[in-house]
């Protein structure tokens, strides 16, 4: 083969191949994926979602691609996030707590977006309405930011009823004023002394412990926090150094020693949201997949934490509960 011929041809291989390549880049798409959480505090709900797209057809890195955003608890940060992700042109928007839904929200009227949300998202103004959402959003619904009275009856079912029992907040989720109000509520019509603690920092949460030792509250129970989420194993340590049962929002709480949580199961919005994102990507508008709602419940109680704080459970409770750790 001459030598001008052999240049000719491998001339054309190599344009053949960058055509290849940015065939390639047109069909690989890329999803914003950005939460309050810590990228640890955040699998439950990443796991099921990366498989329920795989089960669509979609496999990272070869036929969509994921940039990460993780605020590490400071809410503060989410538009930022959302503002950077929108820049970098994002085919989706992935939010999944209350305020990465509402910064997402705020940051486009055009990217799709698929959200999980623990807060009525019609209130919040992420969707006209469950059943048609409009816009360019839509999502799961957990409903977590109104489980707080049935929480509060788990632990009454545990403990002496007139003893205090101190609800911990964080003094930088935006949720805090209305589960306050809903928790003075639930506490005020059974007679439940109830005391708020306010801690939005680690050396706050320190502090609040020390308060509510001194005040001898029988047990804790927490509002919805993604910082609680990212400090979750300090909770749950503090809590057994000073020998206070718990409360949780979380499973991933009691498996890290936790005394007990309530609330949906994390696996299946993980699963909703990722089986939402696949059919966006195949075509499908947010404005007609209605907002799902999270229909499973988690009770979940750690045997061996009870023991430990010398509590001797009710059998109903026990009963009750979807999984008991030994």
């Amino acid at each position: 083969m001459k030598r001008r011929d052999f240049i000719t041809l491998l001339g054309g291989a190599a344009a053949a191949w960058l055509v290849a390549r940015a065939q390639q880049s047109e069909r690989m798409r890329y999803i914003g994926y950005f939460s309050g959480r810590s990228p640890e505090a955040e699998a439950p709900i990443r796991v099921p979602f990366l498989k329920a797209l795989e089960e669509l057809g979609f496999a990272a890195g070869r036929n969509f691609a994921i940039e990460y955003r993780f605020a590490e608890g400071d809410d503060e940060r989410l538009p930022m996030l959302a503002a950077e992700l929108v820049r970098r042109q994002v085919a989706m928007l992935v939010a999944t707590d209350r305020p990465s839904a509402s910064a997402a929200k705020a940051a486009t009227a055009t990217i799709p977006i698929v959200f999980t949300s623990g807060f009525d998202p019609v209130r919040l103004g992420l969707v006209a309405s469950f059943n048609r959402p409009g816009g360019n959003a839509t999502g799961v619904s957990l409903l977590t930011g109104d489980l707080g009275p049935k929480r509060l009856g788990l632990l009454r079912e545990l403990l002496p009823k007139q003893s205090t029992i101190a609800f911990v907040v964080s003094a930088h989720s935006g949720a805090t004023p209305y589960q306050i109000q809903e928790m003075q509520a639930a506490a005020q019509v059974v007679g439940q002394p109830l005391l708020v603690v306010s801690a939005g920092t680690e050396e706050e949460v320190d502090k609040a412990f020390a308060i509510m030792a001194e005040r001898n509250v029988v047990a804790i129970l927490y509002g919805a926090a993604l910082f609680f989420q990212v400090i979750s194993e300090r909770l749950v340590a503090l809590a057994a150094h000073y020998r206070i049962p718990a409360l949780y929002e979380w499973r991933e709480f009691v498996t890290a020693g936790g005394l007990m949580s309530y609330s949906t199961d994390r696996n299946e919005v993980g699963r909703e949201a990722g089986i939402y994102a696949g059919r966006i990507l195949k075509g499908e508008k947010p404005a007609d997949l209605p907002v799902v709602q999270s229909s499973r419940f988690e009770f979940v109680i750690n045997l061996k934490t009870a023991k430990a704080l010398d509590l001797d459970l009710p059998l109903h409770l026990l009963q009750h509960a979807d999984e008991v750790i030994e």
